[in-house]
Parts: C-alpha cells; structure tokens; sequence
C-alpha cells in the first residue's frame, strides 16, 4: 500500500468517525481525542490531516453529505408528483433519522451558530440536498396550474429546512412530528386534485391565482 493511500485511507476514518461522534455524542464532546477513538487512529492524526478540528468538522459534513446525497439520487430521480416527494422524503427522512444522519446534521447547524467556521461547509451540505429536491420541484411542477407561481428554490430549502427540523421537533413530539408529515402530505394530494383537473378549470385556476398574486 502506498503513502497516498494510507493517507487517503486515515482521512476516511477520521471523516467517518467524526461523523459517528456527532450522532453519538454531539458536537459539544466532538474532541480531536473522541474522534480519534472513534476512527481507531492516533490523535495527531486529525491535525495532520485537518489542521483543527474545526476543519474535520467543516469536512466531515461535505463528506457526509455527499455521501447521503448520492445513496438517494437514483429514488429522488424517480419521483414524478409531489404527493411521490412527499412520501419519498417522509421514507427518506426514517431512514437517515435511524442511521443517525440527519441527528449529525442537526448538530452542525447548532455549532455553527457558535463556531462560524463552520456555517459555510454545513451550508455546502445542505445545498447539496436542497439542489436535488430542486430538481425534483422543477420536474413535478412544470405541467401543473401551481408551476407558474410557486418557486422551486425557496420550495426546496423550506423542505430541506423542514427535513432538519422535524428531526428535533420528533425529539419532543413524536406524535406532533407524525401529524406533520401527515399534513404535508394532504397538501401534496390537494396539488394532485388540480393537477387532474381538466383545461378549462385549470384556466380558472390559474387565472385566480393571478388575481390573488396581484392584490
């Protein structure tokens, strides 16, 4: 094996467990020590590689992301109608609240309120999800009377804000946190209603929500 490898392969484990300890422990006990126990390598390791643990932190959440991101691509691409996003995210949103991620996630937007370094690496992370929900938004909307008025950027980082949230709010309120999603995707159904509704009445509809844009 060669250096760059085993350099490469130090990175991974140190970016890997600081990933583990802010789930596990949060940022307040992420320590270059913690993290380091965590990824089984020695402490000087993490200034080595990362300088600080402010920047393993910073990296930790680009790699995470990215990770995360890539894993529900291919499901993201697939959807074709809100009512499918909303589903998918409440899917979504079970599968990393268990895996700990978004509890991570969670913990790096906290710090950063703190600790400013790190508001630009974990706003990285979250537009790295929020340009795929985008994607999803501008697909979804596009042949539907509410294409022409909602906007797909904002949309995308109130969902990507509300994926972070509910993961806090279910900490206290876990039935709350149901009849959220469960709202969500009520609306998502009413979208649905007049997407099937015919030309004339999604004339109507459309001419409407003009006059109330207007006023």
């Amino acid at each position: 094996m060669t250096g760059s490898a085993t350099g490469a392969d130090t990175r991974t484990k140190l970016l890997e467990g600081t990933l583990r300890t802010l789930a596990d422990q949060g940022i307040a006990k992420a320590s270059a020590r913690a993290v380091a126990a965590s990824a089984g390598v020695n402490q000087a390791l993490v200034f080595y590689h990362f300088g600080s643990v402010d920047e393993l932190l910073a990296a930790a959440c680009r790699h995470g992301a990215e990770q995360r991101v890539a894993r529900h691509r291919e499901r993201l691409a697939a959807v074709t109608t809100l009512a499918e996003l909303v589903r998918c995210g409440r899917e979504l949103h079970e599968e990393e609240r268990t895996g700990g991620h978004v509890a991570f996630l969670a913990q790096l937007l906290a710090g950063a309120r703190t600790q400013p370094r790190l508001a630009p690496a974990t706003a990285a992370g979250l537009d790295l999800w929020t340009a795929e929900i985008e994607k999803v938004l501008v697909r979804v909307l596009a042949d539907s009377p509410l294409g022409e008025f909602a906007d797909p950027v904002g949309l995308a980082r109130a969902v990507a804000g509300s994926f972070v949230g509910l993961e806090m709010y279910e900490g206290v309120d876990p039935d709350g946190a149901v009849r959220a999603f469960e709202a969500l995707e009520q609306l998502a159904e009413l979208a649905g209603v007049l997407d099937e509704l015919g030309p004339v009445a999604q004339r109507a509809v459309r001419h409407r929500l003009r006059r109330t844009g207007k006023a």
